[in-house]
């Protein structure tokens, strides 16, 4: 129990880090609540980062956060931000419909982007941000863009991974929630103009992780039931959902709620295997041996605070020629951790990080390390980026409420 508070409060107040001589200055657009936790406390112990500026549609709201946080420089536009030559990257906390625009002109401003997820509305905008010739590679010293799909950074994540074979992938499940008293049909996330919906607000976690798992991209969404408030304002904006899509080698689920019990329950992907024949040279010539492996990640969305995950095997013997069973079958079963990648082991042991770095840290790291030309261990591509909207809008689709809107900025 000491561990697990320790962890969690020294992630949420880290050690500040001795900031080095050449660090990437970022400028906040909006002071919105999800940027302390996604930048700000990140960047406090990372020494080549620093939040040096914000801005905000209410500067007395951008100057009274900028003085809770530490930030030095407050600018009455975002425009300001990106017309500063001192500011390196741009963080995008905004809502959703804003994402592309304010993207599109950071990226032309040349500076580097960490884009709030999802990264737009929809896969047209997709497909403009991520394609925009600045972004070329054959371009010298072009900007990098990231959509902040922080929860794939975390050790959790990736040695969880290890204990599946995509090819051998049947099923997948993914559930996830927020209580209902942390969000109320006012706030942002149920505007369908800016882009709003639960797909959206959470909905892109479980299908990141579907396609994760299954190493592949969904070939039709068989159905996606959602709730709506119905009170003729919100009618378009779901608070919870539940889909199905069909993989070419199985079936991923998606749950997720943003009026969830009043008890948070942490997120899971449980994912199921075919059954596979193992070798086992002790057996004789006409047995084989045969596994079926179930893996479960409880805690996906935010590790550092809790996560477990726990395989189970399930072995028989049996006769090859006519598949009876020999002997009574039995079940072997592990749980592991990785809060960090010393943790997570094998070929990730040597990978920085802490064990009270949140998810948040381990992706400002990467997005650091490709920003001055280092190796970065995992990274959320383009590609990638576009295909997970595209999944969205199969969702979207299939429960009749429509796409999010396309913004008409160019």
């Amino acid at each position: 129990m000491f561990s697990l508070l320790n962890r969690v409060a020294t992630s949420f107040s880290p050690p500040v880090a001795e900031k080095k001589g050449d660090p990437i200055r970022f400028g906040v657009l909006g002071a919105a609540k999800i940027a302390p936790m996604a930048l700000i406390m990140p960047a406090k112990s990372h020494p080549e980062v620093v939040v040096q500026a914000i801005a905000a549609r209410d500067r007395t709201r951008a100057e009274a956060f900028a003085k809770k946080h530490g930030i030095t420089d407050v600018r009455d536009t975002y425009q300001e931000i990106l017309d500063d030559p001192n500011i390196d990257a741009i963080f995008i906390p905004l809502p959703n419909g804003l994402h592309y625009e304010w993207a599109v002109r950071s990226i032309r401003a040349g500076k580097h982007v960490l884009l709030e997820k999802p990264s737009v509305d929809n896969e047209t905008e997709a497909n403009i941000l991520f394609n925009l010739p600045e972004l070329s590679s054959s371009r010298p010293n072009p900007p990098v863009l990231l959509e902040a799909s922080h929860s794939r950074f975390h050790p959790a994540v990736h040695k969880f991974l290890t204990f599946v074979n995509p090819a051998d992938v049947v099923h997948v499940y993914t559930d996830c929630m927020v209580p209902w008293w942390f969000t109320s049909k006012d706030d942002l996330e149920f505007n369908y103009k800016l882009g709003g919906g639960n797909i959206m607000a959470l909905g892109t976690y479980n299908f990141a992780m579907l396609r994760l798992i299954f190493g592949d991209e969904p070939e039709e969404c068989l159905e996606c039931d959602t709730k709506v408030f119905g009170d003729g304002v919100h009618d378009r904006c779901d608070y919870t959902f539940s889909a199905q899509f069909r993989f070419p080698n199985g079936v991923g689920e998606a749950a997720s709620s943003l009026r969830g019990p009043t008890l948070w329950k942490p997120s899971e992907a449980r994912v199921t295997h075919r059954e596979v024949v193992m070798p086992d040279a002790a057996l004789p010539e006409d047995q084989e041996k045969v596994r079926t492996r179930v893996v479960t990640l409880h805690g996906f969305m935010h590790a550092v605070l809790w996560h477990r995950i726990d395989v189970r095997d399930s072995f028989t013997i049996r006769q090859k020629a006519d598949r009876r069973p020999v002997g009574r079958p039995w079940v072997e079963s592990s749980s592991h951790k990785a809060y960090s990648f010393r943790d997570a082991g094998g070929a990730l042991a040597d990978l920085p990080g802490e064990d009270w770095w949140m998810s948040y840290r381990y992706q400002l790291e990467a997005f650091v390390n490709r920003v001055k030309g280092r190796k970065t261990q995992y990274w959320v591509t383009a590609e990638d980026s576009v295909k997970q909207m595209r999944m969205i809008d199969m969702a979207y689709e299939k429960s009749r409420l429509g796409l999010r809107p396309t913004s008409s900025f160019r």
